[in-house]
């Protein structure tokens, strides 16, 4: 693959609108993205409109966010071919809104994290095969002039918190506008919880420095795909404190082997029931269970 890695800043001086959209699922943090740019945005005196739909409170579902800022803009919504940034955290996702960038000028930035629902499955065994789409990396840098591909997810997890990964690609797009990093860090501190500023300002300049180091695209991990396709025994973990009884997982789960105790804080009844499915870990809203291959 023959390209400049470094991205080429967008002109915001342009009397159109500078347009950004972002996609994920439920959980990923693609509402704190999308504020942040809008906010850093409208304090260097852009006007700015935005525009968002999210799943709820259920990971898993589509979550997306029109950001449209310059010096007038009409419409909070992005017409189709007309994104000059589409920042996408989940990989389906990013292919299902190709159709939205600029096919000339749009930067398409991604996470190779893809989570497969487990809705896209035949049955809801660990050997179902999966209807997740299968296009690579490779021939999406290959269709996409100016693609920049990055296991986000491994970073963010090696630096102590997965969740951060949102960040880290927030840093990759910040070398597509231009304002300082010092801005960036400010925002990014009003933006998350007090706890967390340091490890999301450290995963923001690991995104930064990605680009800047001229990469273009980093393959799948093992680490971060889930694959549907190996009948694996799973274990399910779930992290009570986090728990707020919401039930959504005792409903939902298909072999009936979940329930809330006495004190309304959800228990494995019977672990030979459970398939690892994941439908459990991908509904719920707080992060309680997770379930992983033994």
């Amino acid at each position: 693959m023959t390209r400049q890695g470094v991205i080429a800043p967008v002109e915001m001086a342009n009397t159109a609108p500078t347009n950004v959209l972002v996609v994920g699922v439920g959980g990923q943090g693609v509402i704190m993205i999308s504020k942040a740019v809008a906010r850093l945005c409208q304090e260097n005196g852009l006007e700015v409109k935005q525009s968002e739909v999210h799943g709820m409170a259920k990971r898993g579902g589509s979550v997306f966010s029109h950001i449209r800022f310059g010096q007038e803009v009409k419409s909070p919504l992005i017409p189709q071919g007309e994104a000059d940034i589409l920042l996408a955290m989940e990989w389906a996702e990013g292919l299902r809104w190709l159709p939205y960038l600029n096919p000339e000028r749009g930067i398409f930035i991604a996470d190779t994290q893809r989570i497969v629902p487990p809705f896209s499955c035949r049955d809801r065994n660990r050997g179902a095969e999966s209807g997740y789409v299968n296009t690579s990396v490779q021939e999406l840098v290959e269709k996409v002039p100016n693609a920049f591909a990055m296991d986000a997810t491994s970073v963010a997890t090696e630096l102590g918190n997965a969740r951060a990964a949102n960040t880290v690609l927030l840093g990759a797009l910040s070398t597509a506008l231009e304002f300082s990093q010092e801005e960036w860090h400010r925002v990014i501190a009003e933006a998350v919880p007090p706890k967390t500023v340091g490890v999301n300002k450290e995963a923001f300049v690991k995104g930064r420095h990605w680009v800047e180091s001229g990469e273009t695209a980093t393959d799948f991990s093992s680490d971060n795909v889930i694959s549907l396709k190996e009948p694996r025994e799973s274990r399910l973990e779930i992290t009570q404190a986090w728990c707020k009884g919401c039930d959504i997982c005792v409903k939902m789960c298909p072999e009936r082997c979940l329930q809330l105790d006495q004190h309304q804080i959800v228990q494995l009844i019977d672990e030979k029931r459970c398939t690892g499915c994941r439908l459990c870990e991908w509904l719920c809203p707080d992060f309680a269970i997770s379930v992983e291959a033994k």
